[in-house]
């Protein structure tokens, strides 16, 4: 739906990277300067350690750049790939202090994009042959949000608004601001945006909406016979999309009444952080 610039992706990595470092390390690694004897280097294996989607394989690899540039990030598979536990997923070689302190953020960058890529692939062949898509939101941590909706393509979503600068959502309250869906969808498309999408949450509105003329209508919260009642209504005039406590129990049921897009906050809120492993020998 809404494309992300390359640049964008950078940019959000290099600050990320930056903010996540100083975090960790600040004046610098205590215990590896305190044990770890200078010029000693190290190799180690990075490995799946349950069935994953992995994500962030490059954002891994800077991290390890940023403290390092000595250090070497040799990937053996790709971001996308659903790996089984054991699968290897790097190898790494170079200074041991520089591994070793750079070494978590690495995994906790790469565990988290991983845990939305293979959340969000499991629902993505919940709906398969569907013909409906996956969508993800906007509800993501604040400041990883660049990095959260790539995982979730990894994951075989497309991205819905990265932001409030890329399309009109109008939703509720908006509504309520404005006095009516009709109203609200008037003044979008006076506005001339690039995209409106008009939210509803009953079928009288949904007519409203459709006489209006949005591109998109959002059926939010409605139950599946609702919802396939919405889109007869909408009868390819415009886009639809559910939305709304959508859980991998209930997607297939809302795929099922014909609409175009399924949009599932949780696929970035609140995906579990899958389990990578990083072990060590030295060399």
């Amino acid at each position: 739906m809404y494309l992300q610039q390359p640049h964008e992706l950078n940019l959000a990595v290099a600050q990320l990277i930056d903010v996540a470092l100083a975090e960790d390390i600040g004046g610098g690694d205590l215990t590896s300067q305190a044990v770890i004897p200078e010029g000693l280097r190290f190799a180690g294996v990075m490995a799946a350690r349950e069935e994953l989607v992995i994500a962030g394989l490059p954002f891994a690899a800077e991290v390890f750049r940023r403290v390092d540039p000595g250090i070497r990030f040799h990937t053996k598979v790709k971001d996308g790939d659903k790996l089984a536990a054991g699968a290897v997923l790097a190898e790494l070689e170079g200074p041991a202090r520089g591994l070793l302190t750079a070494e978590r953020t690495a995994l906790n960058l790469l565990q988290h994009l991983s845990g939305i890529a293979t959340m969000t692939r499991v629902y993505v062949e919940a709906i398969a042959g569907s013909g409906a898509i996956l969508l993800d939101t906007r509800k993501t941590i604040p400041g990883l949000r660049q990095l959260a909706k790539y995982a979730a393509r990894m994951g075989g979503a497309e991205n819905h608004r990265m932001g409030l600068y890329d399309g009109v959502l109008i939703k509720d309250n908006h509504i309520a601001v404005c006095g009516s869906v009709s109203e609200a969808v008037r003044r979008a498309k006076s506005a001339k945006a690039p995209l409106v999408e008009v939210e509803c949450d009953t079928l009288e509105q949904v007519a409203e909406a459709i006489a209006a003329g949005p591109d998109m209508i959002l059926f939010d919260n409605m139950a599946p016979e609702l919802m396939r009642q919405a889109v007869a209504i909408v009868g390819g005039k415009a886009k639809t999309e559910a939305s709304g406590g959508i859980r991998l129990e209930t997607i297939k049921a809302v795929a099922a009444t014909g609409v175009d897009y399924i949009s599932v906050g949780r696929l970035t809120q609140s995906a579990r952080a899958v389990d990578i492993g990083l072990d060590w020998s030295a060399r």
